[in-house]
């Protein structure tokens, strides 16, 4: 079982007795496949326990990435047990309030909060890795036609029950493959790849990222449309616009519109396809109520554009099934 395998590793790394009180608390956010609880041994301060498969590829990367990240003086959790072999670590507690817990929050509280997240992805951005860490695959454009059909594959069929010959001509729209091909054109940059507001904790006013071991090479684009079209937190216009205008003060530059767009829209796909294979293939009820925010916003950007047809069509019916 995961849980003993932690309670192992936290008795070996403090040197405790078996009869030592250790409480262990379920952490149920995410979806990373991985089991993560919090570990409470009496007399010492709280960890993370971390214990992962080899199913999903990125779950090994973990560890790599977070000493390079560390290394870098990024704001991460420090990992200050680790066991290759069990598949399992121990980090730092950094606490439960991560952006999302924030969302009702006035806009003066999250303000500096969004601020240092700005300043972490900035500093990811000119940070350069040793290079023999290995990253997952790089976004080329066969990642984004990846996501592309993963929408099509787990919202459009599996969780709307559209067949796929309702969904091939859309899946070969010229629109989303000439995006596909435009996107895969760079990747010379780092993304956190899941920037979205339950992988961002908040400590004493600062920003930390966590769950980035799916960090791979591509444009920092994607990490900022993440953030700004998070469905979890669904932002109206008016504050997408002020968190490009942090943006623009943080790094003295504002991304190219159209450049926003595309990758808004590909991170959005790839979201409700998360979304319908969660639902639909894992019976998370949680995800759910996400996938008409994603859907509206997703509509918000595709309406009156070249992606209009191939995308729409979907939409209509997340708007008729909720």
């Amino acid at each position: 079982m995961p849980a003993n395998t932690l309670l192992t590793a936290i008795r070996a790394h403090l040197a405790l007795e078996p009869t030592h009180s250790v409480v262990i608390e379920p952490i149920t956010k995410g979806a990373s496949g991985r089991t993560i609880i919090r570990l409470k041994p009496e007399g010492y301060p709280t960890y993370i326990g971390i214990h992962y498969t080899l199913e999903r590829a990125d779950n090994a990367n973990y560890l790599p990435v977070a000493e390079f990240l560390t290394n870098a003086k990024l704001n991460v959790p420090h990992v200050l047990y680790d066991n290759v072999g069990r598949c399992c670590a121990l980090v730092e507690d950094l606490g439960d309030q991560d952006l999302l817990s924030m969302r009702d929050e006035p806009w003066e509280v999250r303000e500096p909060i969004y601020r240092s997240t700005f300043r972490q992805l900035d500093k990811l951005f000119y940070t350069r890795p040793p290079k023999d860490l290995e990253f997952q695959p790089a976004f080329d454009t066969d990642m984004y036609v990846w996501e592309q059909e993963y929408f099509y594959d787990y919202l459009a069929e599996t969780y709307l029950g559209m067949s796929h010959g309702e969904t091939q001509p859309l899946r070969n729209d010229p629109a989303l493959k000439k995006m596909a091909e435009s996107l895969g054109a760079s990747s010379r940059h780092l993304v956190h790849r899941d920037f979205q507001s339950q992988n961002i904790i908040t400590k004493e006013g600062k920003a930390y990222l966590i769950d980035f071991q799916g960090m791979r090479r591509g444009r920092q684009e994607y990490d900022l449309a993440s953030l700004i079209f998070d469905p979890y937190m669904n932002h109206s216009a008016e504050e997408r616009e002020k968190l490009l205008d942090i943006w623009e003060e943080v790094t003295e530059e504002r991304p190219l519109d159209e450049m926003l767009k595309m990758c808004a829209i590909q991170r959005l796909m790839q979201a409700l396809g998360a979304y319908g294979n969660l639902v639909s293939n894992k019976n998370d009820e949680w995800f759910k109520p996400h996938i008409p925010t994603a859907s509206n916003l997703l509509r918000e950007l595709v309406t009156d554009t070249e992606y209009a047809d191939a995308i729409l069509p979907v939409l209509d019916l997340v708007d008729a099934k909720f």
